[in-house]
């Protein structure tokens, strides 16, 4: 069974990275699953959730960086040490097309930067709940996991057990946030007036 399975991950890996080929996913993605690109999106979020949350933002700033420690940490240092798979670059069964650099020296199961971006992602869908959000948000985390089987570093596995990783995270510390101080979806403001909207006494603290 874990051959099987083992057998169409290595096929679906090999697919996407040199069936897909292209000029196009080639910039993008090496370009998504990049620190410059990241770093924007996160500011884009961070100020995003400023100016749907003011009140509540350093809570949510917080939470969100407990998220996203629990998820690179617990990936890299606890499961991919335990799992001890390789990369699919670092794997001389593997016939790999690497669009960076380096391969880099850690393990592959499970994918950090898909744990961070589900984790994230779920975490502030949770907060939000909206379904443009979940969206927007699912979308970008899909993109950044793909990139990362698309360059050559992970195996298609290796994004999903990150994605499961970081959802099931970024739910928990959303669900522990509302439990403790309410749903700040009772404190938006109104972009036109500048006022709140059916204030929550509890997000007022």
């Amino acid at each position: 069974m874990l051959d099987s399975l083992r057998h169409i991950d290595h096929q679906l890996f090999q697919f996407i990275n040199q069936t897909m080929a292209c000029a196009l996913l080639d910039s993008m993605c090496v370009w998504l699953r990049g620190k410059s690109f990241l770093f924007i999106f996160y500011g884009a979020l961070t100020y995003r959730i400023y100016s749907l949350y003011p009140k509540q933002f350093l809570k949510i700033i917080i939470a969100g960086a407990v998220t996203f420690l629990l998820t690179d940490q617990i990936s890299s240092h606890l499961i991919k040490p335990f799992v001890h798979r390789l990369r699919p670059c670092n794997n001389p069964e593997i016939d790999v097309r690497l669009l960076l650099e380096k391969c880099g020296a850690g393990f592959s199961f499970v994918s950090a930067h898909a744990a961070n971006s589900f984790g994230m992602a779920a975490f502030v869908s949770s907060i939000r709940m909206k379904t443009k959000t979940i969206l927007i948000l699912g979308t970008w985390a899909s993109l950044v996991s793909f990139s990362q089987v698309y360059v050559g570093v992970h195996f298609p596995a290796d994004v999903i057990g990150g994605a499961i990783v970081g959802i099931i995270i970024g739910s928990s510390t959303a669900f522990i946030l509302k439990t403790k101080f309410g749903s700040p979806t009772n404190q938006l403001i109104n972009q036109s007036t500048n006022q709140p909207i059916n204030q929550s006494p509890i997000w007022n603290s």
